[in-house]
């Protein structure tokens, strides 16, 4: 826990003077005030993070979570637990979307085996394996209180190796069957939402399929009553390893200003936990799309987040995350490659327009 609290203490607010330096440079650029929209606002979001004002967004890693959970067992999921192995495999071999979609910004996928339940041997996976599997969220807590802690600890230590690495930012992935199960469960322990609310088809199951997923979560609040202002206690009662280890990486990273950026439900879900654990880290967060999990539009209310993209993307793994990162760069780009009025000796806006 010392190490949670002391990375916590290390998260700062955003640098004000980057941040209005980024938007005055704006205004002396070759356009219209305010006429790139979003792209602004990111410029100026960018620049308070890292506190500089045409900050690089590059190299960037995909940090993919990978853990398995009990909850499977109460039939939320149309795939078996088998898959979260054979995908993590996948991932390895560069063969998964996330592999395909990273390369269009040359950002490394990293995986991680945080709590996978099989034994897996390759050379380029990270085993911080905590324990195969969570325990059954309806039946028992998906782990002990120190699991939790530890899987948050795991992703502090992933955002610090990226950062001594060089990494400018850290895009977030995940893999595990029956993740948008305990993602539901956590984001209605922090809103109050029912759980037809929160739950959605996830990896596509049928309506059946879907009353058993709001059954699951039902059933998980009623046994462990998870209370919203102990984060930590929300993860270990109803969350996942990964979803801790990603809970984590936010914190890390936000204590290194480095930009995240978040994908769909599972890492929204993380950024729940995150948030509730140090508040101060929102504003490191960059939401890159907004999934057709009912629940993800949930969560990025409750973060206060507006996403980049709206591609109805339900994959995860980082899929979302990975195809925002040319934004961020299309950015970087504006900022120190546009020309200013004075440099391209274009006449900017004249007094009288602005009246």
């Amino acid at each position: 826990m010392q190490r949670i609290t002391q990375t916590v203490a290390e998260i700062t607010p955003l640098n004000e003077d980057a941040a209005n330096q980024a938007r005055t440079r704006l205004d002396l650029l070759t356009k219209p005030p305010g006429s790139l929209g979003r792209l602004e606002a990111l410029a100026v979001q960018l620049a308070g993070i890292t506190g500089e004002v045409s900050p690089n967004v590059a190299p960037a890693a995909v940090m993919v979570m990978a853990g398995d959970h009990g909850v499977t067992a109460e039939g939320v999921s149309a795939y078996p637990s088998e898959v979260t192995p054979q995908m993590v495999l996948n991932f390895l071999h560069g063969g998964a979307a996330i592999n395909a979609l990273s390369r269009v910004s040359d950002a490394r996928v990293v995986v991680v085996d945080v709590g996978v339940a099989a034994e897996m041997s390759h050379p380029a996976l990270i085993v911080r394996k905590i324990r195969p599997g969570t325990g059954n969220i309806c039946r028992e807590p998906a782990m002990t209180r120190a699991e939790a802690e530890q899987a948050i600890c795991c992703g502090i230590d992933l955002a610090e190796a990226e950062a001594a690495r060089g990494t400018s930012v850290i895009a977030l992935g995940e893999m595990g069957i029956g993740n948008t199960t305990p993602s539901a469960a956590i984001l209605a322990a922090f809103s109050g939402h029912a759980p037809e609310r929160v739950v959605g088809r996830g990896t596509g199951v049928d309506d059946r399929g879907l009353q058993r997923k709001a059954d699951a979560v039902r059933r998980a609040l009623a046994r462990h009553a998870p209370d919203p202002y102990d984060p930590i206690g929300v993860l270990a009662s109803v969350g996942g390893l990964e979803i801790g280890a990603l809970a984590g990486l936010i914190l890390g990273a936000a204590a290194r200003r480095m930009p995240v950026v978040l994908d769909g439900f599972i890492t929204s879900a993380a950024a729940l936990i995150a948030a509730g654990i140090a508040p101060e880290a929102r504003q490191y967060l960059i939401a890159a799309h907004r999934s057709p999990e009912p629940g993800h539009s949930l969560v990025l209310e409750l973060l206060g987040l507006k996403p980049l993209l709206e591609f109805d993307l339900r994959l995860g793994e980082g899929s979302g995350a990975a195809l925002a990162l040319p934004i961020l760069q299309a950015v970087h780009r504006v900022m120190t490659e546009m020309a200013t009025f004075g440099e391209a000796g274009v006449a900017g806006p004249t007094a009288e327009a602005g009246r």
